[in-house]
């Protein structure tokens, strides 16, 4: 076995413990009933990564090819479904913020895909084999769900520096962690398109090694004492602080009341 492959092998084996380490220590300490959408997420990774191990020695082999088809669409599910998590956990005392910008997520999504699938249907006209245009496709839907999901997190962080909203520890680490690791996963796909696919194996083993370090963090960071210690972003004076949450406060009891008309 090459070097190369011997690091993939490697990482794989990594996340494969990572994930299945992480969900067990979720589910003893009691914070998979908080965090529903990242347990799911890491135990059907941890699934997937176990049968490519054992199955599927090649990543170019026609039978992997057939069970990435089959397993990717529920990735990008679990990639909505815990951004989703993560927005209603940031904003669980203030709903009427959570509907308006849970609404904003759909239409952010859906507009990426769209505008992915039509930048893509000019490259897949003529003669293109059949194998390469459900990768095309697929491509297209990763970079429309990536992008979206990206900048909605980004517009999290971002509305996190405005107002002192007090958030778990956990909370901050997990918010932090699923950034990174979506702005790693659209950097590569940013990657393979501006250089080709001949730089695809290496911009995947660099950002498989970004992912199992994401994998890590939640298994050492995420514990029940992160959700007791709570921190604001950014830290304001006492008077300051009250002046900008009771600001909040009256903008999300708007919206709840605009939602129920």
């Amino acid at each position: 076995m090459d070097p190369g492959a011997a690091l993939v092998r490697f990482l794989e084996l990594v996340i494969l413990a990572g994930c299945a380490l992480t969900g067990v220590k979720l589910f003893l300490n009691g914070l998979f009933r908080r965090y529903r959408a990242l347990t799911s997420y890491l135990v059907f990774r941890a699934l997937v990564t176990g049968v490519t191990l054992i199955f599927f020695r090649k990543a170019n082999s026609p039978e992997y090819m057939k069970f990435w088809i089959l397993t990717e669409p529920i990735i990008w599910i679990f990639y909505i479904l815990n951004v989703i998590e993560l927005y209603s956990l940031v904003l669980e005392k203030h709903r009427g913020l959570y509907t308006l910008g849970r609404w904003f997520l759909y239409a952010g999504l859906s507009i990426s895909v769209v505008i992915s699938g039509l930048a893509l249907l000019p490259k897949l006209n003529g003669g293109t084999a059949q194998a390469s245009k459900v990768l095309g496709y697929y491509f297209a839907i990763e970079r429309g769900v990536d992008f979206a999901l990206l900048i909605f997190l980004f517009l999290i962080l971002l509305w996190l520096t405005q107002y002192p909203v007090p958030l778990s520890r956990n909370l901050v680490i997990h918010s932090l962690v699923y950034s990174i690791l979506f702005l790693s996963g659209s950097a590569g796909l940013l990657v393979r398109v501006v250089f080709g696919i001949q730089v695809s194996h290496s911009v995947s083993t660099f950002f498989l090694g970004i992912g199992t370090a994401c994998i890590l963090i939640w298994l050492v960071f995420l514990t029940p004492k992160g959700e007791e210690v709570r921190v604001s972003l950014p830290i304001f004076g006492p008077e300051q602080e009250q002046r900008i949450l009771s600001h909040l406060e009256s903008l999300n009891n708007t919206l709840l009341k605009v939602s129920r008309n």
